[in-house]
């Protein structure tokens, strides 16, 4: 209700062309103030965060080949969890933003959105830690066992988690962008559903784009996962279509 309150406020103000700048100022600041805060605070708890994110990797030795690694290392891992714990903050910070040029009906769109697309975010952050992170791991452990010991660099390892936890939690807003695009009636379900198979495909290529590890298992779960998201964002727009096509039924 707040955030409902706030852009209803923000609505009511007539803004000139500078307040406009000065607001977007703001914003940005406000913005970079709340991840810059972030950022410390994971940095004071960065010993215990990176033992967490190491559990992946089990028996296998993480060394540090260079002075300095794990430093970079830490500052990576805050910096990646600041950005991730300040996103709802910047989200909001965004709607206060671009709610007075929106329409009614798109105003009614910004909650739900926002709501799902955060939601899909820490979904997505799940999704590559249960179940990505470590079915890839595991296969590169298994795929040489007989023959090399797994001693990894650290920020090696670190790069390969941090990278592929963001990329499919990004992945996840799949949804959220095909509810908002047909609810404005950019999209429709029908082409959604008929384009089926170059979702299937451009699944594939997205999955090995983002994956870091490029293995095919890891490549393949988040294909399939991908496919599964695109065919909930065309149930999400059927059901936007259907409660428009009632609100209008019943206008007449």
């Amino acid at each position: 209700m707040k955030i409902i309150d706030a852009v209803k406020n923000e609505s009511d103000e007539s803004m000139t062309f500078s307040d406009h700048l000065d607001e977007l100022r703001q914003r940005i600041l406000n913005s970079i103030y709340s991840i810059i805060i972030s950022i410390f605070f994971s940095f004071l708890i960065i010993k215990p965060l990176i033992s967490f994110l190491e559990i992946p990797a089990g028996d296998i030795h993480l060394l540090q080949l260079a002075p300095g690694e794990f430093l970079f290392v830490a500052i990576k891992v805050a910096g990646y969890s600041g950005l991730i714990v300040s996103i709802p903050y910047v989200f909001y910070q965004i709607i206060l933003f671009i709610s007075p040029g929106l329409t009614k009906q798109e105003k009614n769109l910004l909650l739900p959105a926002v709501l799902g697309s955060g939601l899909l975010f820490f979904l997505g952050l799940l999704f590559s830690w249960w179940v990505l992170v470590p079915a890839a791991i595991n296969f590169f452990i298994n795929f040489g066992a007989d023959i090399v010991e797994p001693t990894w660099s650290i920020e090696r390892y670190f790069d390969f988690v941090l990278l592929l936890m963001s990329s499919t939690a990004i992945a996840f807003q799949l949804p959220v962008l095909q509810f908002i695009l047909g609810s404005l009636g950019i999209i429709t379900t029908e082409k959604m559903i008929s384009n089926w198979k170059i979702v299937v495909l451009s699944s594939a290529i997205l999955s090995a784009v983002i994956t870091p590890s490029t293995d095919p298992l890891t490549m393949s779960l988040l294909s399939i996962s991908i496919v599964f998201l695109y065919f909930i964002g065309a149930a999400l727009t059927f059901v936007s279509e259907s409660l428009k096509a009632k609100t209008l039924s019943s206008s007449h």
